[in-house]
């Protein structure tokens, strides 16, 4: 943070009188509310520490650390008596008070937005490190962050700081968080698209690989064509012998190799026979295959351009909830699934993705789909009556990202499950529905 908006934002800190509350948000950052209501946040993270404002910011989780512990008993419900920029550096001191039942306490509190070595210090009214967001040794630095220690003084810079007006530090602060934000964004799409592009990579090379159906026919012909063959010169044939020259029955000499591993040539021949048994039902199948590659290549195709335009955090978390790390939960791949506000929302990635949905979902679960027109199906799963708007919305959208690439405005209709009728594979007609709009434009 450069020194020239840190003197600016003093300023804008000097009006505060008193520490309602403060706390730890995530690992670096640091939430602080002044006189009751008005909250800012420290971002404290090495080479990118920045103060910022923003209407909320959701807490991690409680942390329980012997600094989040003094945080709280030091400066909660504190006065401030004084703020400055301790040195001329960038370093925000805070100091304190908290009147006890026997004396008056003063405690510093040290926010050091200096790159490296980026640290928040509670002092007592010595200077005696009383404990620290990161503790340096001596190994690390000439400066000895310990508790029990002196804290030493920063040397001066050894260069004049630029100075950078500010037409409106609360509009800054506020800029900060959207920056902070956008930023987050961006590396987080860029890690989340990468992992999926590695997929589709995979898929599509699976599919190029795929083996062509005339060619396994005629393999297939090719096998059985030679263990015949076998079978009707088999009185020919000598003992461990590894390779024989047989007429064809239009003249024809054939090469048939005979492998040590089949002692006579009928068990060869029943090798071949099975080759080219297996060859056929791969040429008879290769079809179901093919389709369900397209249809995963389809699916992550979809997939990169939901993460590619969400327009929030949120989207992302949604799109990637943690994995239950359960060795017993069986994982469907023709399935997606997503979770919205504690509801589970399952979505189908092709049609037999949409067919086990539909036969697995409960009668009071709400079913979801594009209408009149082909999508992803999507059920939620809940024993509810009434299911928040929000929540369907949230699925609507979902099916409507897992179906379309277009921008547009597109009509889904949403029912329970027992109001859906199976036609045949994942066909179905389906009455007393209701139908709402999503907006992708």
């Amino acid at each position: 943070m450069k020194l020239s908006h840190l003197k600016q934002i003093l300023e804008y800190l000097q009006k505060f009188t008193k520490i309602s509350s403060i706390y730890r948000v995530s690992d670096t950052i640091i939430k602080v509310s002044f006189d009751r209501d008005d909250e800012l946040y420290f971002e404290m993270a090495r080479s990118n520490s920045k103060i910022f404002k923003c209407l909320s910011y959701a807490r991690s989780k409680v942390y329980n650390a012997p600094f989040d512990v003094l945080l709280a008993k030091r400066f909660n419900r504190a006065n401030i008596l004084h703020v400055e920029l301790f040195g001329g550096d960038k370093i925000v001191r805070l100091k304190t008070s908290v009147a006890s039942a026997y004396k008056e306490e003063i405690t510093y509190l040290q926010f050091e937005f200096t790159g490296k070595y980026t640290n928040v210090i509670i002092l007592d009214e010595s200077e005696i490190v009383l404990e620290a967001l990161r503790h340096v040794d001596l190994f690390s630095s000439f400066r000895e962050v310990r508790v029990g220690q002196k804290l030493l003084d920063i040397p001066a810079a050894p260069f004049e700081a630029k100075e950078y007006i500010l037409d409106d530090v609360e509009s800054f602060l506020y800029d900060e968080y959207e920056q902070e934000q956008r930023e987050k964004l961006a590396s987080l799409k860029k890690q989340k698209i990468s992992l999926l592009s590695k997929k589709l990579k995979k898929l599509e090379k699976l599919y190029t690989t795929l083996d062509d159906e005339d060619e396994l026919e005629a393999e297939a012909q090719k096998y059985n064509h030679f263990g015949n063959l076998l079978l009707s010169n088999m009185h020919t044939i000598r003992p461990y012998q590894r390779v024989v020259e047989l007429d064809d029955y239009n003249g024809v000499k054939q090469r048939v190799e005979l492998h040590k591993e089949f002692s006579t040539p009928a068990m060869m021949a029943n090798s071949l026979f099975a080759r080219s048994k297996k060859a056929k039902q791969r040429a008879s199948h290769l079809h179901i295959e093919r389709a369900s590659l397209i249809s995963k290549i389809e699916h992550i195709k979809l997939f990169i351009h939901t993460v590619t335009e969400a327009k929030d955090m949120a989207k992302i978390q949604l799109l990637f909830p943690k994995i239950l790390q359960s060795k017993k939960i069986k994982t469907d791949d023709s399935i997606e699934t997503f979770w919205i506000e504690g509801y589970k929302v399952t979505l189908g990635k092709n049609e037999k993705g949409n067919i086990t949905l539909l036969q697995n979902a409960r009668a009071k679960d709400i079913w979801i789909h594009l209408k009149e027109r082909p999508s992803a199906h999507v059920i939620i799963t809940t024993d509810k009556q009434n299911v928040p708007m929000s929540v369907i919305e949230g699925a609507a959208r979902l099916c409507v990202d897992f179906t379309m690439f277009e921008k547009d405005r597109y009509l889904v209709d949403y029912t329970p499950r027992r109001e859906v009728t199976i036609q045949s594979g994942a066909n179905v007609l389906y009455n007393k529905y209701k139908t709402i709009e999503i907006d992708t434009r």
